[in-house]
C-alpha cells in the first residue's frame, strides 16, 4: 500500500464503532508543533483525544505546579473518526490551539487510535471508483478533491494538480453503497460538485466488507 499523508483540517464524523484488537496512544505537548498517528495498514480510527490536562505527570517537564493542577481541563469532542480514511494523519498544534479550555494551564494533546483493516481506494476524476465485498459495503469515509501533487498527476499539467488544499468530505458513497455487495460510482463534478475549478480532482475513500 502506497504512503500518502493528510494534513488534518479537522473534518472528523464523531462515531466509536469498529473497536481494534490493540489500540495506541499518542501524546504531544502544547509547544511542539504537529501530532503524527500512522497506520502501517489500514487506516486510522480515532478512538479518543483529549486537548487539555488530566493530570499532573503528563508533559510536565519544566513547568510551574500553577500550570499543572488543573487536571480538569478538557476541550469537547473526544470520540472521532478521521473522515479522510487516511494511513498518516498530521494534526498541526497550531489549530488545536487556537481554543483554549483552561487558560493558564499547560495542556497536551492525548490521541488514542487504532488501525481498521480497510480497502484504501482511489479514483482519479471522470472515471469509476468499483467498489465489491463477498459480503455487504461499510464505507468508513469519502473524500473528493485534491490533498497530494502525485496522486493522479500523471498526463495532467502542473497547474492543475498543484492545488492541494482542496478537500470535499462527502457521505454520497456511504449513501449510494452501503449495504451493497458491490457499488460503482463516478468520481466527477456531476456527482460531487466542484470544489476547487481547475484542479484535476480523485476520489479518495476507505471501506470494509462486513458479514452480518
Amino acid at each position: 500500500m502506497k504512503l500518502y499523508i493528510q494534513q488534518a483540517n479537522f473534518f472528523l464524523t464523531y462515531i466509536c464503532e469498529f473497536s481494534a484488537v490493540s489500540a495506541e496512544t499518542v501524546t504531544t505537548c502544547e509547544n511542539d508543533n504537529v501530532q503524527v498517528l500512522q497506520c502501517a495498514n489500514g487506516v486510522i480510527s480515532i478512538q479518543s483525544a483529549l486537548y487539555g490536562r488530566a493530570d499532573m505527570q503528563t508533559c510536565n517537564e519544566g513547568r510551574p505546579a500553577s500550570q499543572l493542577s488543573d487536571t480538569l481541563c478538557s476541550l469537547s469532542g473526544t470520540c472521532w473518526l478521521a473522515a479522510g480514511n487516511s494511513i498518516i494523519i498530521v494534526i498541526n498544534m497550531s489549530d488545536i490551539r487556537t481554543s483554549d479550555p483552561c487558560q493558564g494551564t499547560y495542556k497536551y494533546l492525548q490521541t488514542t487510535f487504532t488501525c481498521l483493516q480497510a480497502v484504501h481506494l482511489i479514483t482519479c476524476e471522470n472515471n469509476e471508483a468499483q467498489l465489491i465485498c463477498r459480503c455487504v459495503i461499510y464505507v468508513f469515509g469519502a473524500n473528493y478533491g485534491r490533498r497530494n501533487q502525485t496522486i493522479c498527476s500523471e498526463g495532467q499539467l502542473p497547474s492543475v494538480v498543484e492545488n492541494t488544499h482542496c478537500s470535499n468530505p462527502t457521505n454520497l458513497v456511504a449513501q449510494s453503497c452501503n449495504e451493497l455487495e458491490s457499488c460503482t460510482i463516478s468520481a466527477s463534478n456531476a456527482v460531487f460538485g466542484d470544489p476547487c475549478y481547475g484542479t484535476y480532482k480523485y476520489l479518495e475513500l476507505a471501506y470494509i466488507c462486513t458479514c452480518k
